[in-house]
């Protein structure tokens, strides 16, 4: 009997999906090996033996890998493990996207100058060094716009600025977040750095696919029905389908599809960010070269006909990481959506009342809270994680997005007071 084939599937230590794959994985009949940044001296703590490698240090991961059984397939939790996996992939001749291409996709000013180089849509930007003095760059940019990391994602450190003041307010902020010693040991040198673009007003979407032989496979359009206008760009509510007209979403679908061409991603999955203006123009904000994060993926499901049995995002992705041409697959077209709860302000998590009144509410499928009591919260700008997550499906999209409104109604969240460090 021929042994099952082996996927890698590279994550941080703190990735979320992990077990989606490890279920899809054991769906699919596949060895599913798990590679994450977690200390080399800890043994097993999490018994699930996990391949300890350093995101910065793809030389070192290669040769540990070398020495386990050959993969035939590799994917990716998060920007930084993509980064890695592309490394991974080069060096063992897997499917995934390009080292360069990946690169690309993970730095903002470079992703803006594949865009502009191709002739898509773009707002004016320019980068600048963190030793620049603030007053000086804020004399030359124009107003509104938006400074941001250059290698940071879910909208964190990403800061309107209507005017010079604010603009400098918003670079030392940025500048003391670069500066965290967490943010500083990944070593990466565009930590050195923020984009100012120009502020793009329109709604705000997001597009779920696979990116191959400069072709998209579209899996989901996702709206973001709250107002992202700043000056922080906190996202909290995705529902599926967009609402958008079919011309407006086949406008979407082919920018995004020209702008991943431009930076010559592929084989993998991407994971979009578009803005659409009111006079239908779409800005594409960035591409990761990874799927929807968090547990944002349980709001999908795939179907083949003419099999009426569902599979998840994980399931289709190891599918199309060994090689499995996805397109007979389709997105279940039951409307869905998820919430990120955000944080309400800063402090330590004390505890979370009304989740299972918040379950009841119909058209709610889960309501759950992964930040642990006692852990220290921040908001956006500065934070880097939500309080968890609800999931709703309805028979419309405007049904979901109220299921998961009222859901977050019922929630009491108590912070307390981080104490001081002396």
């Amino acid at each position: 009997m021929a042994a099952p084939p082996r996927v890698l599937l590279v994550s941080a230590t703190t990735g979320y999906q992990a077990d989606s794959f490890r279920t899809a994985a054991e769906r699919l009949g596949v060895s599913l090996a798990l590679a994450t940044d977690r200390c080399d001296q800890l043994g097993d703590p999490w018994r699930d033996q996990a391949i300890p490698v350093r995101f910065d240090q793809p030389k070192a991961a290669l040769e540990g890998l070398r020495k386990r059984p050959p993969f035939q397939g590799i994917t990716a939790i998060g920007d930084r493990a993509a980064l890695l996996a592309a490394q991974i992939a080069a060096g063992f001749g897997l499917r995934f996207h390009s080292p360069l291409s990946a690169a690309l996709a993970h730095d903002k000013f470079a992703f803006r100058q594949a865009l502009a180089a191709a002739g898509l849509p773009a707002p004016k930007f320019r980068r600048f060094g963190l030793d620049t003095d603030p007053a000086v760059a804020a004399s030359q940019v124009e107003y509104p716009c938006v400074l941001k990391p250059l290698m940071l994602s879910a909208s964190r450190g990403v800061i309107r600025a209507n005017n010079a003041g604010e603009f400098t307010a918003a670079f030392a902020r940025i500048r003391q977040l670069l500066a965290r010693p967490e943010i500083q040991q990944w070593h990466n040198p565009n930590a050195a750095w923020l984009l100012s673009e120009t502020y793009v007003p329109g709604r705000e979407v997001a597009l779920e696919g696979w990116m191959e032989a400069g072709t998209l496979q579209r899996f989901a359009f996702f709206d973001k029905p709250d107002p992202l206008e700043g000056p922080y760009f906190e996202e909290s509510v995705y529902v599926t389908p967009s609402r958008l007209e079919l011309n407006q979403r086949a406008l979407i679908w082919d920018v995004v599809e020209s702008a991943a061409r431009a930076a010559s991603l592929g084989p993998g999955p991407i994971h979009a960010e578009i803005r659409f203006t009111p006079d239908d123009t779409p800005y594409v904000l960035e591409i990761a070269a990874r799927p929807i994060g968090g547990l944002c993926a349980r709001t999908l499901r795939f179907r083949r006909p003419p099999s009426p049995e569902p599979i998840t995002l994980e399931e289709l992705l190891l599918r199309g990481a060994l090689g499995e041409p996805l397109a007979a697959w389709e997105r279940d077209t039951a409307p869905a959506g998820v919430m990120m709860i955000p944080v309400p302000e800063g402090g330590v998590l004390d505890r979370v009342d009304g989740i299972e009144t918040a379950r009841r509410i119909p058209g709610v499928e889960a309501v759950e809270i992964t930040a642990k009591p006692g852990e220290p919260l921040a908001p956006l700008p500065e934070g880097a994680s939500y309080l968890g997550f609800i999931f709703a499906r309805s028979a419309t999209p405007a049904a979901v997005e109220q299921a998961l409104r009222a859901a977050h109604a019922r929630l009491a969240i108590h912070m307390r007071q981080a104490l001081p460090v002396v």
